[in-house]
């Protein structure tokens, strides 16, 4: 990876629905070698896929969204923990972290109960030994705030 395709990259942070022709004019190639670049970076790994961040009252209108920390019972392992979780309704990501817990979960629920019901399941169908809820009272992305 060269200095190129970190610029690329930067650009696709921004925006990963820039035609190749216009990535190519902000980075100084034609849109064949832009592309040539993109599809290159997803090949090896360097870009592992494209996201969609939906507003979440435009999604849905209602819901909670909650981050949910934990720490994994003796014996469960990361990729026991992750195949059962990312299995769950409502969860969006789970990320293995550093610090005091073992994982942070973003997810979304419809209310409170539905909330309780997550975390029950969490723990008895996961691994999961101790979690740590915070709902999320409103985000900001780049360029928007919500």
């Amino acid at each position: 990876m060269d200095a190129l395709d970190r610029e690329i990259l930067g650009v696709l942070r921004t925006d990963a629905r820039i035609s190749y022709r216009d990535l190519g004019v902000r980075v100084g190639l034609s849109a064949n070698a832009a592309a040539d670049r993109v599809r290159r970076m997803v090949r090896d790994g360097v870009i592992a896929g494209f996201t969609a961040i939906v507003d979440p009252a435009a999604e849905s209108g209602t819901g909670l969204v909650v981050f949910i920390d934990l720490t994994l019972r003796l014996g469960v392992t990361n990729d026991a923990f992750e195949e059962a979780v990312v299995g769950l309704p409502g969860i969006e990501e789970a990320v293995h972290i550093t610090g005091a817990y073992d994982y942070l979960v973003r997810a979304r629920v419809a209310n409170p109960a539905e909330l309780d019901a997550l975390l029950r399941t969490i723990k008895r169908e996961t691994g999961a030994e101790r979690t740590s809820t915070r709902i999320a009272l409103r985000s900001a992305t780049r360029g928007r705030h919500t």
